[in-house]
């Protein structure tokens, strides 16, 4: 019979789990926001750190569900995954992982381009009151 798992190791195992969960979503954001800085570099740091922020948010936000598509979509190319991650000595999982990555970069990278003109149109309205953004924004929209 094996042995209770006392409370110290469970918690040590969960906080493990978690952080290589949201370490790979972390990552794939962070790639996502290096993508989006070879492009187009930012004009100031807070329109970089805005911009990598958001990156890395949409990737743990979308990313799921990007995974998921392409889960359904593409089930052999996990399956191979897992199995990879098998032969390689490892937990099926980490296969799995490997798989996912290039959805979760996928996923976050639309969100530096909508940061990016989100900020570049409000610096080019600087100065104007809520009115005349609204303004500018339905001049803009109507054809």
């Amino acid at each position: 019979m094996s042995e209770p798992i006392s409370g110290s190791a469970a918690a040590g195992a969960a906080g493990t789990a978690i952080a290589k969960y949201f370490g790979v979503q972390l990552g794939a954001g962070a790639i996502a926001a290096a993508l989006g800085f070879m492009v187009l570099w930012p004009k100031t740091k807070r329109e970089g750190f805005a911009r990598l922020a958001s990156s890395i948010m949409a990737s743990i936000v979308f990313g799921p569900a990007v995974v998921a598509f392409a889960h359904a979509r593409m089930p052999d190319m996990f399956n191979s995954a897992r199995a990879m991650g098998a032969s390689l000595g490892m937990a099926p999982e980490f296969g799995m992982l490997y798989a996912s990555a290039p959805f979760l970069v996928i996923a976050g990278l639309p969100a530096w381009w909508v940061i990016g003109a989100v900020v570049r149109w409000f610096e080019k309205r600087r100065g104007k009151d809520i009115a005349e953004l609204m303004a500018d924004a339905k001049k803009g929209l109507t054809p």
